[in-house]
């Protein structure tokens, strides 16, 4: 299983590794500047031999001579090898030294002009340099110099031993700062946490303090207001919903109960029998079809409607529906007319459905002598399908929630069929994003339209 690491511990680490390349990295630069500083001096030290010595062979008026010169002037200077040759016969040395002999090779090629050898026991710094005396037609002489560096090397090994000790210390104390730093600058993320861990069901009112948090966990805490807001919102309606569903599921049973008591309570003929089974019946039809509908809206919920798709044309199926409802229409006196053509690709039945519901709704409200419209728009876009009657203006504060299920304007109002539920528009919606479309309302100067929305495709 893997392990997760807090916040805090992941930056500390982090902190702590980022304090530590950077030490090493400056260490490293302060050693390798130092060491050719140290080389540069050792250039200019050789140099300043060679110059020496170039006096003292120009002096010299033998080679008995030359020896005894250079003995006087560089005995006094401690760790310094001189070394003259005449092709390949030396002319001096100093004892019980031996130079590289491709000193001059390596120094042509080394950096700064300084060749660098070891020892079994010590290590060296040399240079070569040829010099042609004046009107001598002998071959240039080769003077090789070199330095004992064993001081430098001594003093860049305890260096290097101080950068590490210092490297790891401040790299521990980084550490630390960074673990105190790190759990101070969490501190507000912690407090977010807590009135996180208090928000219940019950307490979906409490919001985040954002003005006591910093500008960058400001914005979080706005964001985690606004999704408490949605949730409280949703809370809200699935709270009235569910009370809602318990009144309309408790009506029709109460009924049932009441009147099989009733019937219970003393004898009666077969045909009062007969008409009370009737009657139960329809009440038993009623909540069958409310609980096919709360059905239909939880498939819905969780995108298991899959409508079929079919080339459908809306014109022909308003006019089936239009001989359905023609007797309630006559009832009411309502006029039903139907204007323009156009297909949409989708569920035959699904779509009757739907249309079927803001119709019946339209015939409901609209009063005697008025017309009822279905409108039917098509374009490359997709399909519009209006529903327009006249009749009572719905309040503006109501048409956000007329999808919501079990909602009702006039909360007295009964109806016999699942419409009167408050589910009738609810589907409708449901049947419509299936679809891919949309659905929305206007009301205004007692008309109002409902319109769908269908995609191509």
């Amino acid at each position: 299983m893997k392990v997760g690491y807090s916040l805090t511990t992941r930056l500390t680490v982090f902190f702590t590794l980022a304090s530590g390349v950077v030490l090493v990295g400056l260490g490293t630069l302060v050693a390798i500047s130092i060491d050719k500083h140290f080389v540069e001096l050792d250039r200019d030290a050789l140099r300043d031999k060679i110059h020496l010595t170039r006096e003292v062979i120009g002096k010299a008026k033998s080679p008995e001579d030359l020896q005894v010169r250079l003995d006087d002037v560089l005995h006094s200077h401690e760790g310094l090898y001189v070394s003259v040759l005449q092709g390949t016969r030396p002319l001096y040395s100093t004892p019980n030294f031996q130079f590289p002999q491709d000193l001059t090779t390596r120094t042509q090629a080394a950096r700064l002009g300084v060749a660098s050898w070891q020892t079994k026991d010590d290590e060296y710094r040399g240079m070569s340099e040829s010099v042609l005396l004046p009107g001598s037609s002998a071959p240039p002489l080769q003077i090789w110099v070199a330095l004992d560096i064993a001081h430098h090397k001594h003093f860049m090994q305890g260096l290097i031993q101080v950068l590490v000790g210092y490297v790891a210390l401040a790299t521990l104390v980084a550490g630390v700062l960074g673990w105190w730093a790190a759990k101070n600058g969490l501190a507000p993320l912690r407090a977010m946490r807590s009135r996180a861990m208090a928000i219940t069901a019950q307490r979906l009112d409490e919001r985040m303090p954002t003005q006591e948090f910093p500008v960058e966990m400001a914005d979080l805490a706005t964001t985690l207001n606004e999704m408490l807001r949605r949730l409280k919102e949703e809370f809200d309606r699935l709270s009235e919903f569910s009370s809602d569903l318990a009144h309309e599921l408790r009506t029709p049973i109460n009924n049932l109960m009441t009147q099989t008591q009733v019937t219970l309570s003393q004898n009666r003929s077969p045909g009062e029998y007969r008409d009370i089974l009737a009657s139960n019946a329809e009440e038993y039809q009623r909540l069958a079809r409310m609980i096919a509908d709360m059905l239909f809206l939880a498939k819905a919920d969780h995108g298991l409607i899959l409508p079929s798709l079919e080339k459908i044309a809306v014109h022909d199926e308003a006019q089936a529906l239009f001989d359905f409802y023609e007797a309630l229409a006559e009832e009411k006196q309502v006029q039903l007319k139907l204007s323009g053509e156009a297909e949409i690709s989708g569920d035959r039945l699904m779509l009757r459905r739907a249309l079927s519901n803001l119709l019946s709704n339209a015939i409901r409200y609209t009063p005697s002598g008025e017309d009822v419209v279905i409108d039917i728009k098509g374009d490359l876009q997709g399909t519009t399908v209006s529903v327009l009657n006249t009749g009572p203006t719905i309040d503006e504060q109501m048409i956000p929630r007329l999808f919501d299920r079990f909602f009702r304007a006039d909360k007295s109002r009964r109806q016999l069929d699942s419409d009167g539920a408050g589910l009738g528009l609810s589907i409708t919606q449901a049947i419509v994003h299936a679809h891919r479309g949309h659905i929305s309302v206007t009301s205004s100067h007692g008309k109002t339209c409902f319109s769908m929305f269908f995609p191509m495709g």
